[in-house]
């Protein structure tokens, strides 16, 4: 992993010749993303965000944590205990520069903290899980690391509308595999990161994946594709 992410929110925490990054999936063409939207506060951040952010509780871990923003508020403006997880050293590095005070660098499901209240994944959080085949290892992990009485706070966003659809409202979608299924890949400064696998979610393809692996779950919020969902422990069959 060359970490472009994480070097980009280095330049930019550093003032040293930031530019946006550029991303592009196996279904959608090349996107910019502005680096300064990693470092926004929590009047910039969206709907989803502010309502997971604001129905975080007790000790938190905040996966896929990238600049920290979402960390830093808890921190700051709740005074909640909170861990910032993210695979990119460069960007734990700057939360930590930030003032987060625990920061850790390394894969999830290789972390061995537990005993969280709230677990948030945002910012497209199902896109961790990577594909179908293998959203059960990760939901065994948030199981272990959650409270009996804790919450999960994710993210994601049904993207069947970005499939042409017939003049009778039927949609072509891949006949092999999920739809939300991706390859996503990162640009920066001229470089290229290897293309990873990222996960859409509707929300009953989650439901059935998390009521499988021992939650219950709930939508919170929906936003137009988009929605908020929180799961708690329930029992497994």
């Amino acid at each position: 992993m060359k970490d472009l992410m994480g070097r980009a929110i280095w330049d930019y925490f550093h003032n040293e010749n930031p530019e946006d990054l550029q991303t592009e999936t196996s279904i959608s063409e090349l996107d910019e993303l502005p680096v300064d939207y990693l470092f926004r506060d929590f009047e910039g951040m969206n709907k989803i965000e502010k309502k997971a952010l604001k129905l975080a509780s007790g000790k938190v871990l905040d996966i896929g944590a990238g600049a920290g923003s979402h960390s830093l508020y808890l921190q700051n403006e709740r005074n909640l205990d909170v861990t910032a997880l993210d695979i990119s050293p460069k960007a734990i590095e700057i939360c930590r520069l930030r003032g987060i005070q625990k920061a850790v660098a390394q894969n999830m499901l290789e972390f061995s903290g537990d005993g969280f209240d709230t677990i948030l994944l945002l910012m497209n959080g199902t896109g961790i899980f990577q594909s179908l085949q293998v959203i059960d290892i990760y939901l065994k992990k948030l199981h272990s690391l959650l409270n009996t009485n804790g919450q999960i706070l994710i993210d994601s966003t049904d993207i069947l509308y970005m499939f042409d659809a017939d003049e009778d409202g039927g949609v072509y979608i891949p006949a092999e595999g999920y739809y939300g299924e991706l390859d996503y890949v990162v640009h920066y400064k001229g470089e290229s990161e290897d293309p990873i696998k990222w996960l859409y979610l509707d929300f009953n393809t989650l439901q059935n994946a998390a009521v499988h692996n021992g939650f219950k779950i709930e939508m919170v919020l929906k936003d137009e594709d988009s929605y908020l969902a929180k799961l708690t422990k329930g029992y497994i069959d």
